[in-house]
C-alpha cells in the first residue's frame, strides 16, 4: 500500500512538474531564509555563554552623580575591584581588563596589535582555552605575555614561543611569553590577540599606587562570585564599602559613586552603559519576527498552492472511492504526499543554506556559523517545521476532497465550499499584510540610515586623513606637501572616544559649578581646519600668549548647562580643569563629536600640546593617492619605528553605523524574499480561482465579454484583498517603526508617502502576478470551458 501511494505521489509530482517546482522552491526559500536568521539569532544569543562559570560572573559598573547630572559608566575606578576581592568573602576573584594598542617590534618590522592588560586571575574567571602554560601562574609575573595561536604563528612560526622575548616598543619593555591561548571566539565581547600582565603597567609605566586609585575610571572590571551568592545582597554592601574607602574624596570632588553588578551574560545584548560596544536586543527581536513572518508566508504559500493543485484531483478521488478506497486512506494519501514534498524542500533547504552561508556571513559582518551542521538542534527544529507545514497543508485536501460523494465529483458538480474560499482569501490577506509591513519597514530603515549619513554634523569631515602621531615635526613636513591643504593635531576624533574631566566653571549665579564634561584638546589650527562655527567670542590664536594655558572654548550645550541665557554671557567665566585655570574666551556651535545615536553633550575645548596623539591632514581632492604616497614617505623618514597606518575621517565616522546598515540590508533582502514567496501564493490562488470559474468565464465570453473584462473579473477580488492587507499593515508598521526609531537621538519623521509607495508596490505586484493567469484564462476558447456541459 505504501509503495503504491509513493508511486502515485511521485507520478503526480512529475506530471505537474511546473507546479511542483513552484511549491518546493517557494517553501525552500522560506525555510532557508528562516534558517539563516535562526543561525544569526543563535549566534548573537550565544555571546559569552561558553564560560562554565558565566552565571557567577558579573561586570562591575558605576553611576557617577555630579552636580550637573548622572553618568552611567561601564568602567569603575582602578581600586574598586582590587579592594572588593580583599574585603568581601563573597568575591572569589576580581579581574580588571584594560584595552591597549601595542606596537610590537619583531625582526626589524613593527606591527600594531590589539591587546588587553589583565589581572593574574584572568584564566581562572574566564574559560578562554589556554593551549600552553599554567592557568594559575601564566599572568602573575611582571612583563608576562600570553599570545593567541594566530599571533604565536605570526611572530614565531612553528617554534615553541614559551620563554621567548617580545619587544613591546611603544610601552618600552621586553615581555616574556608565558603562554599561548586559542584564538578568542567570535561570540565573546572580550577580544584580543595579546594579553599582558597588568602588573607590567603598575611597575613600569604607571604608578605602583594604582590599586588605591579611586579617581581613574579606565578598566573594565569583572568579579567571580562564590557559588550561591546573591549579587543583590552583595550590591547592598557597596555603599558602606565606598564610604570606608572613598567617602571623604567623593564629598571633596562632589562626585558620588554607586556600584552595580551587571550579569556577565547581559553585557553584550542588554547593557545600557555608555562606552559599551555591543549587540542590540531589538535587532534580535525584529529578526525573530521577520523569520516568523517568512515561515508564515512560506506555509501559507504552500497551503494555497497545494489546495489549488488538489482541486484538480477531485475526479481522481471520485474514481478511487468508486473502486473501494476508504476516506481514511485517501486522507492519509494527501497528507503523505504534501509531507513528502516538504521533506524534499527540507533537503533542498540544507543545500541552499550551505551554498548561501558564506554570503550571509559577509552580509551579517561576522561569521555566524562555519557550517549548517554546527548546530544539529537547529536542523531538527527545521525538519519539524517542514513536517508540520506538510501535515497542515495536506489536511484541507485530505478531509475536504475525500468527503465528496463520488457521483457528484465525477459529474463535475462539486465546490470547495465557502469556508475554503474564505480561508484562502484570509491567508492571502495575512501574507500581504506581512509583506507590506516589511516593505514599509525597509523603506524607513533605509531613510534613517541615509539621514544619519547625510546629517549636518556641524564640522567638516571630508577629505581628512588621520594618523596616529604626536610628532610635530611630521606635522610640519606633511603640511608643506603640494596635495595638503592644512594639518592639525587633536586628542580625540569625532565619533570616537574622548576624555571626560571633572572641572569647575563659574555658572550664571557666579558660583563655581563642578561638571563632569567631555573635553577636547587641540592645537591652534584645529578649529579652522574642522570648520567649527563660532557663535560668540573668539577661537584660539597665537596672538594671545595665554591661550595655550589659560583659554577655553565651550559649546552651546555647555552654556545651557551653566545656566547662561545666551552664549555671549558666558564669555570671561573662570574655569579650573586639572592643573589649568583661566577663562572662557569663545563658544562654538554644537557639533556631533559623538554618534548621532546620542544627543550632543556639553563640551570643553582647550589648547594642550601634551595631549595631542592624532594628526589630522586636510587633503586636496586632486590626486589623493599620490598625496598619500608622499605622506607615507615623510612618515617613514620621521616615524621609522611605527608602521604607517591611516584612515579617513568620513569613513571612521560612518563606521559607527555599520551594524544599522547591515541590519537594514538584512531586512531588505529578507523582505524581498517574503514578497517573492507571497507572489508564489498569489499565483497559486489565481490558478485555483481560474480553475473554479472556468465555466463562468466561458459563458461570459459567449455573451460578449472582452479580454479586459475577464482580466478585471479575476483581478478585482485579489486587489480588494491587497487593499484590506494594506489597511491592516499600515498602522502596525507605523507603530513598530516609530518604536524602533526611538533608539536614535536624531531621527526622521515617518512620511505619508512611505505608506503610499508600499501600497502602490503591493498593488503593482498583485496585478503582475494575477495578470498572468487572468490573461491565460481570458484567451481560452469558450468551447474548451463548456464542453462538459
Amino acid at each position: 500500500m505504501f509503495k503504491n501511494c509513493l508511486k502515485v505521489a511521485c507520478r503526480n509530482l512529475w506530471r505537474h512538474s511546473g507546479f511542483s517546482f513552484l511549491n518546493i522552491v517557494g517553501l525552500s526559500i522560506g525555510l532557508t531564509a528562516s534558517f539563516l536568521i535562526l543561525l544569526y539569532i543563535g549566534f548573537e544569543l550565544s555571546y559569552d555563554r561558553f564560560h562554565c562559570k558565566a552565571d557567577n560572573i558579573y561586570r562591575v559598573v558605576v553611576d557617577l552623580e555630579t552636580p550637573t547630572g548622572l553618568l552611567k559608566e561601564s568602567k569603575p575606578a582602578w581600586a574598586a575591584p582590587y579592594h572588593m576581592q580583599k574585603e568581601f568573602s563573597e568575591v572569589e576573584s576580581a579581574v580588571r581588563i584594560w584595552e591597549i594598542s601595542l606596537q610590537v617590534h619583531k625582526n626589524g618590522e613593527r606591527y600594531n596589535e590589539r591587546g588587553l592588560a589583565v589581572d593574574p586571575d584572568f584564566f581562572n574567571v574566564f574559560d578562554f582555552k589556554l593551549l600552553t602554560g599554567n592557568r594559575e601562574k601564566v599572568l602573575v609575573d611582571p612583563f608576562s605575555i600570553v599570545l593567541s595561536k594566530s599571533m604565536a604563528r605570526k611572530y614565531f612560526g612553528n617554534q615553541n614561543p614559551i620563554g621567548k622575548p617580545l619587544d613591546i616598543e611603544d610601552f618600552g619593555f621586553v615581555g616574556n611569553i608565558t603562554g599561548v591561548m586559542d584564538d578568542m571566539p567570535g561570540n565573546s565581547h572580550i577580544a584580543a590577540d595579546i594579553l599582558v600582565s597588568i602588573t607590567t603597567f603598575f611597575t613600569k609605566n604607571y604608578s605602583p599606587g594604582m590599586n588605591d586609585n579611586w579617581e581613574g575610571y579606565s578598566p573594565d572590571a569583572y568579579v567571580l562570585l562564590q557559588p550561591n551568592v546573591s549579587s543583590k545582597v552583595l550590591e547592598s554592601k557597596f555603599p558602606d564599602f565606598l564610604e570606608r574607602n572613598d567617602g571623604d574624596n567623593m564629598r571633596k570632588r562632589e562626585v558620588y559613586v554607586t556600584l552595580y553588578l551587571e550579569p556577565f551574560k547581559d553585557v553584550y545584548l542588554r547593557s545600557d552603559r555608555y562606552s559599551t560596544i555591543s549587540g542590540d536586543s531589538n535587532t534580535i527581536y525584529v529578526l525573530a519576527i521577520v523569520a516568523l513572518f517568512i515561515l508564515l508566508i512560506a506555509g501559507i504559500n504552500f497551503i494555497n498552492l497545494t489546495t489549488a493543485r488538489a482541486i484538480e484531483r477531485a475526479k481522481e478521488v471520485g474514481m478511487r472511492k468508486v473502486i473501494g478506497a476508504k476516506r481514511r486512506q485517501l486522507a492519509f494519501q494527501f497528507v503523505r504526499e504534501s509531507t513528502m514534498v516538504c521533506v524534499i524542500a527540507f533537503f533542498l533547504t540544507i543545500m541552499l543554506s550551505a551554498l548561501l552561508l558564506p554570503f550571509f556571513n559577509d552580509m551579517a559582518g561576522k561569521t555566524v556559523s562555519q557550517s549548517v551542521f554546527v548546530n544539529p538542534d537547529y536542523l531538527v527544529f527545521l525538519f519539524g517545521v517542514a513536517i508540520l507545514i506538510g501535515i497542515l497543508s495536506g489536511v484541507y485536501p485530505a478531509f475536504v476532497l475525500s468527503s465528496f460523494k463520488p457521483i457528484d465529483v465525477l459529474k463535475g458538480s462539486f465546490s470547495g465550499g465557502l469556508k475554503g474560499v474564505r480561508l484562502r482569501k484570509g491567508l492571502v490577506v495575512v501574507q500581504f499584510a506581512i509583506s507590506i509591513t516589511l516593505i514599509i519597514g525597509t523603506i524607513i530603515i533605509y531613510n534613517q540610515m541615509d539621514f544619519m549619513r547625510n546629517q549636518d554634523l556641524g564640522f567638516n569631515k571630508e577629505q581628512t586623513l588621520l594618523l596616529n602621531s604626536a610628532n610635530n615635526e611630521l606635522k610640519d613636513a606633511i603640511e608643506n606637501l603640494p596635495g595638503v591643504t592644512s594639518t592639525s593635531r587633536v586628542s580625540s576624533i569625532p565619533g570616537g572616544d574622548n576624555d571626560i574631566t571633572y572641572s569647575k566653571i563659574v555658572n550664571v549665579d557666579g558660583n563655581q559649578q563642578i561638571v563632569a564634561i567631555d573635553a577636547y584638546y587641540i592645537d591652534f589650527e584645529a578649529m579652522t581646519q574642522f570648520e567649527l562655527k563660532l557663535v560668540a567670542g573668539r577661537g584660539f590664536s597665537r596672538d594671545f600668549s595665554t591661550d595655550s594655558t589659560e583659554a577655553m572654548v565651550i559649546n552651546e550645550k555647555a552654556v545651557k548647562l551653566l545656566g547662561y541665557p545666551s552664549p555671549k554671557d558666558v564669555l570671561g567665566a573662570k574655569f579650573e580643569q586639572g592643573e589649568r585655570s583661566g577663562k572662557v574666551v569663545g563658544v562654538v556651535q554644537d557639533f556631533h563629536f559623538k554618534s548621532l545615536k546620542e544627543d550632543i553633550k556639553p563640551l570643553t575645548i582647550r589648547i594642550d600640546l601634551g595631549r595631542l596623539g592624532n594628526l589630522a591632514v586636510k587633503l586636496k581632492p586632486q590626486d589623493v593617492l599620490s598625496t598619500v604616497a608622499s605622506i607615507e614617505e615623510k612618515w617613514k623618514a620621521l616615524e621609522p619605528k611605527k608602521p604607517f597606518e591611516y584612515y579617513f575621517l568620513d569613513e571612521y565616522f560612518d563606521r559607527q553605523y555599520r551594524s544599522e546598515v547591515r541590519f537594514g540590508n538584512l531586512i531588505f533582502n529578507f523582505s524581498l524574499l517574503a514578497i517573492i514567496i507571497s507572489c508564489f501564493g498569489l499565483f497559486g490562488l489565481t490558478a485555483y480561482s481560474a480553475v473554479q470559474r472556468r465555466k463562468e468565464i466561458g459563458i461570459r465570453k459567449v455573451i460578449g465579454a472582452s479580454v479586459i473584462d475577464i482580466v478585471r473579473l479575476l483581478s478585482k477580488d485579489f486587489l480588494r484583498l491587497i487593499g484590506i492587507a494594506f489597511l491592516i499593515a499600515s498602522p502596525l508598521a507605523w507603530l513598530a517603526m516609530d518604536s524602533w526609531l526611538t533608539s536614535f537621538a536624531y531621527r526622521i519623521e515617518i512620511k505619508w508617502w512611505v505608506f503610499g509607495f508600499a501600497g502602490v508596490s503591493a498593488f503593482s505586484i498583485t496585478l503582475l502576478t494575477v495578470g498572468f493567469h487572468a490573461l491565460k484564462a481570458a484567451f481560452v476558447e469558450p468551447v474548451e470551458s463548456l464542453r462538459t456541459e
